[in-house]
């Protein structure tokens, strides 16, 4: 059976099977439970995860204590708090398991040494890189024009197998609508 990091992977490039065991041995496989973070506001972050099995929120609270969910990270999902990663600074946002999940993560030097030492995986991240711009200028945009309603149906579209793993109250924080505001909606 074919490894879901490498049928993830190939979906943008191909690979041999010395390639993949190398790019794997970069990587490590940790499993954490339901509830328990993988990144807490505050943290350094030096790794990046990737989501075998599992859901996760990446989100904040504001000065008034209003949760706002920023991602879900579900399977062949990746997650981390990226300018935490990147600038070397202290993590904005926590990220905790919504369910058991199993996760491969790899850390910054890692994944710096292996996209130096492989140039199809530099191809590979720069492609996910501008997909997940992509998605979050389209995130951006929904917020900003569409309203409510057009906002959670855009996203049960999206992610219809989402709202069968999260409570409503977190698709709420989401979608930026109160919980009444998603049931109403959600009937």
């Amino acid at each position: 059976m074919t490894h879901p990091l490498r049928r993830h992977i190939e979906e943008i490039i191909s690979l041999t099977d010395e390639e993949f065991d190398f790019i794997l041995s970069h990587f490590e496989s940790i499993k954490k439970r339901k509830h328990q973070y993988i990144i807490q506001e505050g943290d350094y972050v030096n790794k990046e995860y990737w989501v075998i099995e599992g859901c996760l929120k990446t989100y904040f609270f504001d000065d008034s204590g209003k949760e706002h969910i920023l991602q879900f990270a579900m399977e062949n999902w990746w997650t981390s708090d990226y300018e935490s990663f990147v600038n070397k600074t202290k993590s904005k946002t926590s990220i905790d398991c919504l369910e058991d999940s199993e996760l491969l993560y790899i850390t910054y030097e890692n994944r710096e040494k292996l996209t130096t030492e492989m140039h199809k995986m530099e191809r590979f991240w720069a492609k996910k890189s501008k997909l997940g711009r992509i998605a979050l200028q389209n995130r951006i945009l929904s917020l900003l024009k569409n309203s409510s309603k057009e906002r959670y149906e855009l996203l049960l579209k999206q992610y219809p197998k989402l709202f069968q793993r999260v409570p409503k109250k977190l698709i709420a924080a989401y979608l930026g609508v109160s919980r009444e505001t998603l049931s109403r909606l959600y009937s």
